[in-house]
């Protein structure tokens, strides 16, 4: 099982539309995380003409019509692992430490958080934290980028720049 991961577009502040690059992986996904800061509604329409099975919360950038759309926390299952998704806030140093505290009762395998527009893949004891940077903005990063888990005896994951 294959879950492409996105956070922080900014559209259309950022961007005009999420980056085909982007969308052609993703046709190639079972499931699409959208890790917040998504501005616009039309990202979500625009990630389900890809894939049918997107989960996506919003980010502190989002507008009001954004967060009563979407929650701010999810925990979903995917192959037999539990997957936290959320955008987080405040200092990017603080992030991991943050969304540890958020999904600390849900028994989580993976973590899956965006605000820092930083790509993260790292694993702290049992659990992956994974970032997978801005597909349109480079404000804290020197690439944009996504992401890629996939599921199966292990857990694996990527970060995909964006050429």
């Amino acid at each position: 099982m294959k879950i492409g991961v996105i956070s922080d577009t900014h559209i259309p502040d950022r961007s005009r539309d999420i980056p085909k690059q982007v969308l052609d992986a993703f046709k190639e996904v079972d499931i699409i995380a959208h890790a917040g800061d998504i501005a616009d509604l039309r990202v979500i329409e625009d990630l389900k003409k890809v894939c049918k099975e997107v989960h996506a919360v919003w980010g502190n950038m989002d507008p009001y019509e954004v967060r009563n759309a979407l929650p701010e926390k999810d925990v979903f299952e995917a192959a037999g692992r539990r997957i936290g998704l959320t955008h987080g806030y405040g200092l990017p140093t603080r992030l991991t430490g943050l969304v540890t505290e958020i999904f600390k009762k849900d028994n989580v395998d993976i973590i899956i958080f965006g605000h820092s527009h930083a790509p993260l893949n790292k694993k702290i004891g049992d659990i992956l934290y994974f970032n997978p940077g801005s597909p349109t903005d480079k404000i804290f990063s020197v690439y944009n980028s996504y992401g890629i888990i996939e599921l199966n005896d292990k857990i694996e994951a990527q970060i995909i720049k964006i050429m």
